[in-house]
């Protein structure tokens, strides 16, 4: 732990340091605010104690500069200036403890103590949010894929370096790209995304680059591109091997220089963005088949950050549902609270291809056409029906015709050791059967998932097959 004295009377300073000398803590002293400002700006140490009095300016303003920049630092002031504004200003620029001088040692010994384990504590409670996020800007999900990359956009964000974005169609890469800005230095200025896919090619060049009036047909007048848009701040191209080889010799260029030229134009600007692009197909297979300049690969391919598909993300799933569920139960009025655990369990069990677009929809649909509290199983459209019906198919197959009695008796009549499947087996048809077939409530007395008694009742299935 760091503690900054900013103090101008060196006898202070002194002091200061002998009552912290046996505090677990390395001590540095400034006598300006031109000086604090600049440590703390290269060091961000954990506590400052403050003097209001600097010989250069208001000690003030050193606190508002922690305080608007929300650093992570417990500033205790210290002041002959004992008035109530003072204190009052202090305080309500987020000041940790406000000392009047004179003082007594024992006072600043126990303040400084203080201030030092409240940033202990909130850098523990920092690492404990990151440990478990449910959701992370407009991302939800708690599922380790997630929470690595949540993890890769905090290490990226900072940085000035191109990020690029894969994954299958529908995952969240712009809310990938988004979550990095808002992450980033650059978050005050402009977010400017581009799909290549949804613009014509021929006019792909004018978006990013802009134009001059006349520079071809309907040209009516001067337009500024993306480029000039994003300055300062971030551009996001999505899709980006949807762009045409001649448009990627195009964007290297500027990517190396900084420099872009209007179509019809005869003069180049300086613009500074930060590069954010995205594709759902295999980038490396597209440099391989030509579809992609290898070395506009290497310029961009800088922070890869992969998002993972729905189907491997497990219990997100029912996550993001719930939040579509709420949201669309909101606009349409409706009085849906949930889904049943059975419904749950087929949306575990499906292959999600079109991802969270897909369940967006899925959700959408149930909310628009159905009326009730929960979601059932009836109520999932196309393709989940089909799934739902081989649900039950495939519960009721796994009853096996018995009765709660012959299940039972299963049980009394054995005299030998069974393999462990097969004893589980036994145990899950006689509960599902005790529960006239409903797998959520035997899943509820079994005290598992409705989705793990699906999934076994498949795996029993594929067994019998073989």
């Amino acid at each position: 732990m760091t503690v900054l004295i900013v103090e101008d009377s060196l006898t202070l300073v002194v002091a200061y340091q002998e009552y912290l000398r046996n505090e677990a803590c390395k001590v540095t002293y400034v006598e300006t605010g031109k000086e604090a400002l600049k440590h703390i700006k290269k060091h961000e140490p954990n506590a400052i104690l403050l003097d209001l009095g600097l010989p250069d300016m208001d000690g003030m303003e050193i606190l508002k500069y922690v305080n608007e920049n929300q650093l992570p630092c417990s500033v205790v002031v210290v002041t002959a200036q004992g008035s109530v504004d003072v204190a009052v200003e202090a305080m309500r620029n987020q000041a940790f403890d406000f000392v009047e001088k004179p003082f007594d040692g024992q006072r600043i010994i126990v303040t400084i103590h203080n201030a030092l384990q409240n940033q202990q504590l909130k850098y523990k409670l920092e690492l404990y949010k990151k440990i478990d996020r449910v959701e992370y800007y407009d991302f939800i999900g708690a599922s380790p894929p997630m929470q690595a990359v949540y993890q890769m956009i905090e290490n990226a964000a900072s940085s000035k370096a191109t990020v690029f974005v894969t994954g299958e169609s529908g995952t969240g890469k712009e809310l990938c790209a988004e979550a990095i800005h808002k992450s980033s230095p650059r978050n005050k200025k402009p977010f400017v995304a581009l799909n290549c896919a949804a613009i014509p090619k021929d006019l792909m060049e004018s978006q990013i680059f802009g134009h001059v009036k006349g520079a071809f047909t309907g040209a009516i007048s001067d337009q500024e591109g993306a480029a000039v848009q994003a300055d300062g701040g971030t551009l996001f191209l999505d899709e980006i091997g949807d762009m045409s080889l001649d448009l990627q010799s195009k964007l290297l260029r500027f990517i190396q220089t900084s420099t872009i030229q209007k179509i019809g134009g005869n003069k180049s600007r300086k613009v500074d963005v930060r590069f954010i692009c995205a594709t759902n197909r295999d980038p490396l297979l597209e440099v391989q088949e030509k579809r992609f300049r290898e070395d506009l690969y290497y310029r961009l391919h800088v922070i890869p950050i992969t998002l993972p598909p729905l189907r491997e993300r497990g219990d997100d799933i029912l996550l993001i549902g719930r939040d579509f569920l709420d949201k669309y139960g909101k606009e349409e009025c409706k009085s849906f609270t949930s889904f049943t655990a059975d419904a749950e369990a087929i949306l575990l069990n499906y292959d999600w291809p079109g991802n969270i677009r897909q369940l967006q929809n899925i959700v959408r649909n149930v909310v628009v056409l159905n009326n009730g509290k929960q979601v059932t199983p009836e109520m999932l459209p196309e393709p989940l029906d089909k799934l739902s019906k081989e649900y039950k198919k495939t519960v009721n197959n796994n009853l096996d015709s018995k009765s709660v009695d012959s299940v039972a008796s299963t049980f009394s009549r054995r005299k030998h050791i069974h393999p462990l499947w097969q004893v589980e087996r036994e145990a899950i048809q006689h509960a599902i059967a005790l529960c006239d077939g409903s797998v959520s409530k035997a899943a509820g007395l079994l005290e598992v998932s409705p989705s793990t008694l699906y999934r076994k009742c498949q795996s029993w299935e594929k067994r019998d097959v073989k």
